[in-house]
């Protein structure tokens, strides 16, 4: 028998993804349900026996969507739906099981459960401690596939902890291992689903009338917003970028923030037509001064950096040593420290125009700088309502303090003359050309 079942790129892509957790996020439209109930049919197909199980907050949501979808897609022929049980069964022993976790304490009717993989949809509905829970679920003496897949939208009460397990920790497509498991997040948005934009057109329009928030989470696909952000211009399509070769003759500098509980050090490159990019960071807890010199000074090495804007407080006298840390980073190799201007509210200030782009000033950050990408979004305001950011969490404000001093140091545009002395390899100049299109497309 011959199924005829039209993918979208992204939804091949989720289906092919291998990894030991996947999600499958973004944007209202993308086709993620879809996406879900056709891969559950294909591993049903190719892995005689495999036993799934896809997951809602509530029955009624299953049967408004998935299994009103899994019905449509999967031939009666080859398999039998037990309405009572919410189980499809196929022909080969394969089973797809439809069950739903309406608050913490369900998930102990699985307790005694296998699955071979396991298939939350709407993940952001779900709590951190019911997704931890059920991947105890996933085992079987078999060949068969061992995964988590999911997808959702941003927003709802989970949202904090899965773009914390997902969106925060790599770039979008890019496979990550931790503890031993590998993990995935594979965006999706409305424009990659050419069905629904062809058979519904007026949905686009729908989702743009929505309020601002909600319009950047269900058309975008935005992780980075949240009630009370202090900077809800950034934007992780506008304001990162894939890591290019930077020309030489781009100027640059770095800043520091440092403290023993993190070491927040930023590289920055700025053209000729004032943008800068954030292109290299270290970020690392317990370093001493002397220690967080020599790494800085390793980061900075063939770079051409022209200072470094520092923290003030670097230039009091520690009472254990007598001696200043600009003194003690001094001694350890590492010279360049210029006092930054820590001034926090005009800082911000700043900084926000750089986000938005205003006078022509705008701001890059290459993706390899996530430790950055993940924090800057995460700033909150202070509860004070003096216009400040909030320096709670504390670990989230280390690299965003760091590019305020950077951002404050009131960086210089590159020397056009500059890129014109010299001699480059031919790769060097079709580099700058590309960048000098790049700049022109962005406006």
């Amino acid at each position: 028998m011959q199924v005829d079942i039209k993918l979208t790129k992204k939804q091949k892509q989720f289906i092919d993804a291998d990894c030991d957790e996947v999600l499958y996020g973004g944007a209202a439209g993308g086709g993620k349900s879809f996406g879900q109930i056709v891969d559950a049919f294909l591993c049903a197909l190719k892995y005689e026996g495999i036993k799934q199980l896809i997951l809602r907050t509530s029955f009624p949501e299953l049967e408004r969507s998935l299994i009103l979808t899994a019905q449509e897609i999967i031939p009666k022929t080859l398999c039998s739906y037990n309405a009572a049980k919410h189980r499809m069964t196929f022909k080969n022993g394969s089973v797809i099981e439809f069950g739903y976790l309406s608050n913490d304490s369900a998930v102990t009717q699985y307790q005694s459960a296998e699955y071979d993989i396991i298939r939350f949809d709407e993940l952001t509905h779900f709590s951190e401690y019911q997704y931890m829970y059920m991947q105890s679920r996933i085992r079987g003496v078999n060949n068969f596939p061992k995964q988590i897949k999911s997808s959702t939208n941003p927003g709802s009460v989970g949202h904090a902890w899965v773009k914390e397990r997902f969106i925060d920790i790599a770039p979008p497509g890019e496979p990550v291992k931790i503890g031993g498991r590998t993990r995935v997040f594979i965006p999706a948005k409305l424009t990659d689903n050419g069905f629904l934009m062809e058979s519904d057109p007026e949905y686009m329009k729908r989702l743009e009338a929505l309020p601002e928030n909600e319009k950047k989470a269900l058309l975008y696909g935005d992780w980075d917003i949240f009630e009370g952000q202090f900077f809800p211009e950034f934007s992780r399509d506008e304001h990162v970028v894939s890591p290019f070769p930077l020309p030489k003759y781009y100027k640059r500098f770095a800043s520091l923030d440092y403290g023993l509980d993190m070491t927040a050090c930023l590289l920055y490159a700025v053209s000729d037509l004032g943008e800068v990019f954030v292109y290299r960071e270290l970020y690392e807890t317990g370093l001493t001064l002397s220690e967080a010199a020599a790494k800085i000074k390793e980061m900075c090495e063939n770079e051409n950096i022209s200072y470094i804007a520092a923290s003030p407080d670097l230039w009091n006298r520690r009472q254990d040593t007598g001696f200043s840390g600009i003194e003690i980073m001094a001694r350890a190799g590492l010279s360049g420290l210029a006092r930054a201007d820590n001034r926090r509210i005009p800082g911000w200030r700043v900084l926000r125009e750089y986000l938005r782009g205003s006078g022509g000033r705008k701001i890059r950050i290459f993706s390899t700088c996530r430790n950055l990408c993940r924090t800057l979004p995460a700033l909150t305001f202070d509860k004070s309502g003096n216009g400040d950011a909030s320096d709670m969490p504390h670990e989230i404000t280390h690299a965003p303090e760091s590019l305020r001093y950077g951002i404050m140091s009131r960086p210089q545009s590159a020397d056009k003359k500059e890129k014109l002395r010299g001699f480059y390899t031919k790769t060097e100049l079709e580099d700058m050309k590309k960048q000098e299109n790049r700049i022109k497309k962005r406006g």
